[in-house]
């Protein structure tokens, strides 16, 4: 689809300052290679976690044939991409994070054949594959690794990093999922530790090695050569290490993407693996995390950089964390500083959910009964008219919520289960720890999709591999496709807008009254066409004043996630939770 004939108008936008008016502007309008049309800018993607997604076999994991079976379920969506968590073999210490083989499949998930099967039952009809790349560290129990522990001159030795006993202590460096938070882990064979920066089944790659970042590219070429659209970079940024070991400042892990990420030579690694790689396709490039400042993102992602295509960044995921709640200002802030910053060169993910943070209704919105199915819908609302490339968490489109285990024997996820057991040694309050963990859990979002009301909530017909949220009998597939006032029915109308929308891919994105704590304000537009975005972000109606330069005398409603909508005289009466979209002049 051609979205635009012309590029226009210099950029031009307002920094932040303290101490905003009430109704102030923060705009940002279209220009440069921002601007310049691309499928992947243009795409809906869709992330499915398969090991929750369908089972197909009955042994209560989700698996590439029950994807396969609900393929036509995808394109009833309306989405362009789908994003697979790890499919790779391995023993699963991390879901999946933890790779053992990476050319093979997970045998729970099925077989090689299976996933030609998905692959070309996607492009059927008109979906595009996206792989998530773990490039940072492999699994202990992939071969390399078995290899290189197996003696200090192993030719394979190299490919991991390592630090011989006979040096004294390595210096100490910190883990995200050990019981002891120490990164390295003494091996008695070789007399060694080796780095893990996540679990100790997680050892790190050593990218400053020549072969092993061909065997990566390789790698990657046999994927690509397969067919698949596009990769999605894990934890990258770390994967480049300053080798010189120097001791970081005490306290350090609180901002660990400073000392952790962008490492030296993490740009030539991806300039060779750009010109070695990614240029020879077609093909999507995201980068997880974006470094801890805006310009390490452009650093990866700007067009002339040849690296990456688009910054995946984690500041939206820092707000929101406190049971108690989060400041609107804060998202709005956030998002409005990122979209300014690439609102002229390079490109933007936007997202609120994922595989490693609580069900986003949940988090940013309000999940009890009466607020539940308004506050997804005003969520969904938000990410599809938002300038990036929307990454949309599989089940939130039926408005699915965390399950808030209260017992840690329920949980699954290693970094709960670990933090766990350091909390318990250091003799810590475990019941202010288990009540967070039921808001802040990354298993949350990993229960089982539910697609009906039967046993396991149509999952499985085994033991699922994580408990179903009891909710299930009420948020479910069936239920939803039946109402067209559902939370399902809405997504699909809402992506069918974004996508019959130019304005909302491309326009440029201009915010109001960024400090009201209550409501989110923003247009966007493209030459004539402008569209106006009003979101209720409480459980309360508000009476609201737009601003006098927004034009609303014809102004058309395009969608509203409740019957009505009461707008006069630049006046709105918003009711709790309520999103509306306009077209406006």
């Amino acid at each position: 689809m051609r979205y635009i004939s012309q590029l226009i108008i210099l950029c031009l936008f307002l920094t932040f300052y303290s101490g905003y008016a009430q109704h102030t502007v923060v705009s940002n309008q279209i220009s440069g290679m921002a601007n310049k049309p691309a499928w992947w800018k243009e795409a809906v993607v869709y992330q499915l976690y398969p090991r929750s997604f369908k089972d197909s076999d009955g042994d209560g994991v989700g698996d590439l044939k029950g994807i396969i079976s609900k393929l036509d379920y995808l394109k009833s969506l309306g989405i362009d991409a789908v994003w697979l968590n790890p499919i790779f073999s391995s023993p699963n210490d991390d879901n999946g994070y933890d790779i053992s083989d990476y050319r093979n499949i997970m045998k729970e998930f099925g077989t090689m054949q299976d996933f030609d099967e998905l692959l070309a039952g996607l492009h059927k009809r008109n979906i595009k594959l996206i792989l998530d790349m773990v490039l940072n560290h492999s699994s202990d129990e992939h071969e390399w690794f078995k290899q290189s522990k197996s003696s200090r001159t192993n030719p394979y030795r190299n490919y991991y990093h390592w630090w011989p006993e006979e040096k004294g202590k390595p210096t100490p460096r910190y883990s995200f999922f050990d019981v002891n938070n120490d990164a390295w882990k003494y091996d008695a064979a070789t007399k060694s530790y080796y780095l893990h920066y996540f679990s100790q089944k997680q050892p790190d790659l050593n990218w400053e090695n020549e072969k092993l970042r061909n065997e990566v590219y390789d790698m990657m070429k046999f994927w690509l050569d397969k067919g698949i659209d596009g990769l999605r970079m894990d934890a990258f940024q770390y994967a480049a290490k300053d080798t010189t070991w120097k001791k970081y400042p005490e306290g350090y892990e609180k901002n660990i993407i400073k000392y952790y990420g962008m490492g030296p030579n993490l740009h030539n690694y991806l300039k060779e693996m750009n010109k070695t790689v990614i240029r020879k396709y077609n093909v999507m490039t995201v980068a997880e995390g974006a470094g801890s400042t805006l310009e390490d993102a452009h650093a990866l992602v700007d067009e002339d950089r040849n690296e990456l295509n688009m910054a995946y960044h984690f500041e939206i995921m820092d707000i929101g964390n406190d049971p108690k709640g989060y400041k609107l200002t804060d998202l709005k802030k956030t998002f409005t500083k990122w979209d300014n910053s690439f609102a002229d060169n390079g490109w933007l993910a936007i997202f609120l959910a994922n595989h490693d943070v609580p069900r986003m209704v949940s988090k940013f919105g309000n999940d009890s009964p009466e607020f539940r199915r308004y506050s997804s819908k005003l969520l969904t609302t938000l990410i599809m008219t938002m300038r990036g490339t929307p990454f949309y968490f599989n089940g939130d489109e039926l408005g699915m919520s965390n399950i808030k285990f209260d017992a840690i024997e329920d949980y699954r996820d290693i970094a709960t289960i670990n933090a766990y057991k350091n909390i318990k040694a250091k003799g810590e309050d475990i019941k202010a720890f288990m009540d967070k963990q039921k808001f802040i859990s990354r298993d949350n979002t990993r229960t089982p999709f539910q697609w009906n009301d039967t046993a396991n909530a149509g999952f499985t017909t085994g033991k699922p591999w994580i408990k179903v949220n009891p909710n299930y009998k009420m948020v479910n597939v069936a239920a939803e496709e039946k109402d067209p006032d559902s939370e399902l029915s809405y997504f699909k109308k809402i992506v069918a807008l974004r996508k019959a929308s130019p304005v909302l891919v491309y326009g440029a994105y201009q915010v109001f009254d960024i400090e009201n704590p209550d409501v989110y304000c923003y247009t966007r537009s493209n030459g004539k066409d402008k569209m106006l975005v009003i979101l209720n972000f409480s459980g309360k109606a508000i009476s609201y004043s737009l601003n006098k330069d927004i034009d609303t005398a014809s102004a058309e409603v395009l969608i509203n996630n409740y019957a009505k909508a009461a707008l006069k005289q630049n006046q709105i009466k918003l009711l709790p939770w309520q999103s509306i979209v306009y077209k406006i002049n």
